[in-house]
C-alpha cells in the first residue's frame, strides 16, 4: 500500500455525513444528511449541488481511524470544539 495514496472512504460509514453540522443544508450535527441513500452513500457525490464543505472533507487515518465508531466520535468532538460561542 502506498502511504502517499489518498485514503478511500470506508463503505457503509457515512460518519462525515452524520456527525458534523452542514449549515448550507440546514443539517444539525448528529443527524444523517437527507442526501444519504440506503447504503449510506451520498446521492450528491460528483454533482454541482454538493456543498463545498462536503467535497473538502477528505478521509484521513486521524479522522477515520480503524472503525466507523472512531470516525463518528472524532468528528463529533471536532464539531464541539469548533462550535461558535
Amino acid at each position: 500500500m502506498n502511504p502517499l495514496a489518498p485514503m478511500a472512504c470506508r463503505p457503509g460509514c457515512a460518519a462525515c455525513c452524520i456527525a458534523p453540522s452542514i449549515t448550507s443544508l440546514d443539517k444539525p450535527a448528529g443527524v444523517p444528511c437527507r442526501h444519504l441513500d440506503a447504503e449510506l452513500r451520498c446521492r450528491l457525490f460528483g454533482q454541482p449541488d454538493r456543498p463545498a464543505c462536503c467535497g473538502g472533507l477528505q478521509p484521513s487515518p486521524e479522522m477515520c481511524g480503524e472503525s466507523r465508531q472512531h470516525a463518528l466520535a472524532w468528528l463529533a468532538e471536532l464539531e464541539v470544539i469548533t462550535a461558535p460561542g
